[in-house]
């Protein structure tokens, strides 16, 4: 079968890379691609943001699935485009991605249908923001409420920070564009986890957990990005959490789309911090993650094609997903002034020289071909992943790969997956005392 993957990131090399590894697939088109996925597929120009564009480009390949990546075209609806037209497309509804499209209204559904989250506030009206903030705590978190590539969500440790945040958001001077509404949060503690599940609009499957880092700079500080590397490991979340985590949060999710009419299909992703009041949900994401999926994928052992047409068939509950044990890293390079300004175009030597093990992929995210040569195309460039039996053994591969790869102000934080090493090694030393 031929498989066309829409997207061009880290996520979609992914993807193509998982999906070629299926013996049902004999053809992968990746459009636009990367300089990575054109060793997986052939690359055709496409423009994601384009209804029309992408519908003539499947209408005339013909592919038997197409496998949507980013946001931005679920957002838009290509998926309803597709099934208009008789192209089996992976992916929510343009109705049911409103989940991540709107962060409004995926804080009003959470609270229409009892699934935990943080308090929150709704501010329309740039003189109101004071108002608004006055009932909440130091530190505030402020989000736009449309999609801006994980660049939207801005913690403030005081309230002035947070009054300039928002009229930032208010005005454009953030993003680029202004926002017309904005989510104001309480700040919550507690650890990270990326909490993606399959789901076929009735049915729900879980995936590998994961843990991102969405923070620039090493200790999590810095500006917020769209995630600077992440980890997945048996021992992030046991039976009984997982069990909890469908029951209150995945199961109530679908079965509330689809008593609103919007059936939920494909990838729901559920960002969550586990809070010292249990779990809460952060956000959600109606596609895979990037770069959780560079992760979760290098440890999936089944047929990733079987699982996404039994998403779309509403067969989810005839399949079983297996996995690798162990762990998996992914750690992203950047460009120089990434989440900011950052130059395209650099040269990229030691790709061959860290050429891929069993154990080892290096997924690109924003790259291209020039004359021959790999270039940067982005602000996050590659994603280094490992597969083995612990997580320091999975960083220590993707760390020894990156130092053989060089570009000009290449970047990345050498501290991912510090909370579970700080836990393993005081495991480790309980142990050792006893």
């Amino acid at each position: 079968m031929k498989v066309l993957v829409l997207g061009s990131g880290g996520r979609e090399h992914a993807l193509a890379w998982s999906v070629a590894r299926s013996k049902r697939v004999s053809e992968i088109v990746c459009a636009p691609g990367n300089g990575g996925m054109a060793q997986i597929g052939r690359c055709v120009p496409v423009d994601v943001k384009s209804i029309d564009a992408m519908v003539r480009l499947a209408e005339a390949e013909k592919p038997a699935l197409v496998v949507v990546g980013p946001e931005v075209p679920l957002s838009l609806g290509i998926v309803d485009a597709l099934e208009a037209r008789g192209i089996r497309a992976f992916g929510p509804s343009k109705a049911a991605a409103q989940l991540e499209a709107s962060k409004i209204f995926a804080k009003q559904f959470m609270q229409r249908h009892q699934i935990p989250t943080a308090n929150f506030a709704i501010c329309t009206d740039p003189n109101a923001i004071e108002k608004t903030l006055a009932v909440f705590h130091e530190p505030i978190v402020v989000k736009a409420d449309g999609l801006s590539a994980g660049k939207g969500v801005l913690i403030c440790e005081t309230k002035p920070e947070a009054i300039a945040a928002a009229r930032g958001l208010f005005d454009g001077s953030l993003l680029g564009a202004k926002v017309n509404q904005i989510v104001v949060e309480e700040f919550l503690t507690g650890d990270e986890l990326s909490f993606l599940c399959l789901s076929d609009g009735a049915h729900v499957t879980p995936l590998a957990p994961s843990q991102d880092h969405k923070r620039v700079g090493e200790g999590d500080t810095g500006l917020n990005t769209g995630g600077m590397g992440v980890y997945s490991t048996d021992a992030m979340l046991d039976d009984e959490m997982k069990q909890w985590l469908l029951r209150h949060v995945a199961e109530p999710t679908v079965k509330g789309m689809a008593a609103e009419g919007a059936p939920f299909k494909g990838v729901l992703y559920c960002g969550l911090m586990m809070s010292p009041r249990g779990p809460q949900v952060l956000e959600y994401n109606a596609r895979f993650g990037d770069p959780e999926t560079q992760a979760i994928l290098t440890r999936l052992e089944s047929d990733l094609v079987d699982a996404l047409e039994a998403s779309i068939d509403g067969t989810l509950d005839t399949i079983e997903m297996s996995w690798k044990p162990g762990a998996a890293a992914c750690v992203i390079a950047c460009s120089a002034g990434y989440p900011g300004n950052y130059v395209k175009g650099l040269p990229i030597t030691g790709l061959d020289a860290a050429a891929e093990g069993d154990d080892t992929v290096i997924f690109h995210s924003g790259t291209t071909l020039k004359d021959g040569q790999t270039v940067t195309d982005g602000g996050r460039v590659l994603g280094v992943t490992a597969t083995a039996a612990s997580l320091e053994e999975a960083l220590g591969r993707a760390y020894a790969t990156l130092a053989r790869i060089h570009f000009e102000g290449i970047f990345f934080r050498r501290d991912i997956g510090h909370r579970a090493l700080k836990k393993s090694a005081a495991v480790n030393r309980t142990t050792t005392t006893r």
